[in-house]
């Protein structure tokens, strides 16, 4: 990870998603019993990973390269679209819910809530998490 001084000079995209990663990171803590449920996406595929920032583990993950997501994918839902990212958003709620997680804080990655990332929240909360 980028440091602080790293991140100053904003020069391409992804420098400045370090940097606002960077201070969403500041308040955002995952533990055991609220984990939390960060978001990465790519122009082909999206990935979701539940952390517990405590003990430094990953809980639960769910991305559309899974061969499972891939078998429920047809021709519409892809992982570069929305319906990916719903079908994402519900999987990793069932897995969490297995685990017996209800309650995540959400973390966008420094990507802007909107599209694909906003669509994997939705699609959790509907499948029953809170946050």
């Amino acid at each position: 990870m980028k440091t602080q001084a790293d991140v100053m000079k904003i020069k391409t995209k992804e420098d400045r998603r370090d940097r606002i990663k960077l201070r969403l990171r500041k308040r955002i803590a995952g533990t055991a019993e609220r984990p939390r449920l960060t978001v990465f996406r790519s122009l082909s595929h999206i990935y979701v990973q539940a952390i517990d920032d405590a003990a430094g583990h990953t809980l639960a993950t769910a991305s559309t390269l899974e061969p499972a997501l891939k078998a429920q994918m047809d021709g519409k839902v892809r992982g570069g679209n929305v319906a990916g990212a719903e079908l994402v958003g519900r999987t990793i709620a069932e897995r969490l819910s297995a685990k017996g997680l209800k309650r995540v804080v959400f973390d966008r990655n420094g990507f802007l809530y909107h599209g694909r990332v906003r669509a994997v929240a939705e699609a959790a909360r509907k499948a029953g998490l809170e946050f």
